[in-house]
This record gives C-alpha cells, sequence and structure tokens, in this order.
C-alpha cells in the first residue's frame, strides 16, 4: 500500500460516519475483456470487505446476451472473498450470498419479472382479490432476484447507471468516477467510501 492509500485509509478509519455496509458497483462486459480485469475484481473485493462492507453486488451490463454464459463461467471462477453468487437473465432464484453478481440482468427486466410474478399469484387467487388494496412494496421485493438495497452506487468509467437495480438502488448514495474499471485502485476505492461517509443520507426526503 502506497503513502496515499495509507493518508486515504487512515481518514476513513478515523471518519466519525459508519461507512457503506452494501456495495455495488456498475461495469460492462467491456470492461471484463480487458487485461487484468478479473484482478481488479478480486482486488475490489478484499477491499470493500476490508473497509466496512458486509455484502457487494456487481452489476455486468453486456450488449450481446451470447456472452453471459462465458462470463458467468469467469466469474464464478473469481478468487472471492467470500461465497459468490451470480445471476443472469432467466434466473429466479433469490440471490443471498455476500457476493451477488448480475450478469446481463437489467432492472427493468428484474422489475416486470416480479410484477409478473406477484399478477400470477393473484390469478391463481393465492392473493385473495379483496386483499389486492393491501399489496405493497414488499410483496415485490420478495420477488426480486437481488433484494438487498445498496448503501452506496459505484460507476466507473462514465456518468450514466445504464440499466441496474432500478427498485433497490432508489435511496442510494451514487458515485461517479472518470477511472476506467481495468484502472481501479485502491485509491479510487477510499475515495468512493470517504464521499459516502460525508454526506448526509436522506432516504429521499
Amino acid at each position: 500500500m502506497g503513502l496515499y492509500d495509507r493518508y486515504l485509509a487512515v481518514r476513513h478509519r478515523l471518519h466519525p460516519e459508519e461507512p457503506p455496509k452494501h456495495v455495488a458497483v456498475i461495469i460492462t462486459e467491456r470492461d471484463l475483456l480487458e487485461q487484468g480485469a478479473y484482478a481488479t475484481l478480486e482486488e475490489f473485493l478484499s477491499w470493500a470487505f476490508e473497509y466496512g462492507a458486509e455484502r457487494v453486488t456487481i452489476s455486468v451490463s453486456v450488449l450481446d446476451e451470447a456472452v453471459v454464459p462465458t462470463l458467468e463461467r469467469e466469474l464464478l471462477e473469481v478468487d472471492a472473498p467470500r461465497p459468490l453468487a451470480v445471476r443472469q437473465p432467466g434466473d429466479t432464484e433469490p440471490a443471498t450470498e455476500p457476493i451477488q453478481v448480475s450478469v446481463g440482468l437489467g432492472g427493468k427486466h428484474e422489475f416486470a419479472e416480479a410484477v409478473r410474478a406477484l399478477a400470477e399469484t393473484v390469478e391463481g387467487h393465492d392473493v385473495d382479490p379483496a386483499m389486492i388494496d393491501e399489496v405493497d412494496e414488499t410483496d415485490i421485493e420478495d420477488r426480486l432476484v437481488f433484494r438487498d438495497e445498496p448503501d452506496l452506487v459505484i460507476k466507473t468509467g462514465a456518468e450514466r447507471l445504464s440499466d441496474f437495480m432500478i427498485w433497490q438502488s432508489v435511496y442510494a448514495e451514487l458515485y461517479f468516477t472518470d477511472v476506467n474499471w481495468r484502472d481501479f485502485r485502491r485509491r479510487d476505492y477510499l475515495r468512493a467510501v470517504l464521499d459516502y461517509q460525508n454526506r448526509n443520507r436522506r432516504f429521499g426526503r
């Protein structure tokens, strides 16, 4: 660890505010084609847990769904510090592991599937139609693949979110960095965490 990284780590440790417990990062399939991309991912995961995270979500946006199986296979081989689960389009089993990876499973699709599943319970009379007015956000959340809300969402490379966890991240703190994924370092992660610690979270209020 370099001197500047040590300085940022001390600032983080002495900061009076808590670090994010759930950190999410958005990358692309193109990022993972860069040399050293998976080594960066392994380092990112180690930094996240080292600096206070209890859960990490990785969202990999893809343009060509044909690459999804290959990405899933490679991601499952990552040397992760905690148990890791990968989900792709078509998966409906909830991800509950400390490290959750979404490959090509867009937020709009996930939300639409949750609504469709809820509608099917009503159609199948698993929910009394007379009780339909009592359906609330928890009924949606119970049918999502990724159910935990991130505290901090990091987007590398550009200031746009893409189709990412549109339901879960509504109250998350967003952090954009011009640093591309292949160049992402410990200091970049610590800057994101310190930025989060310096914010006054309002949760939509």
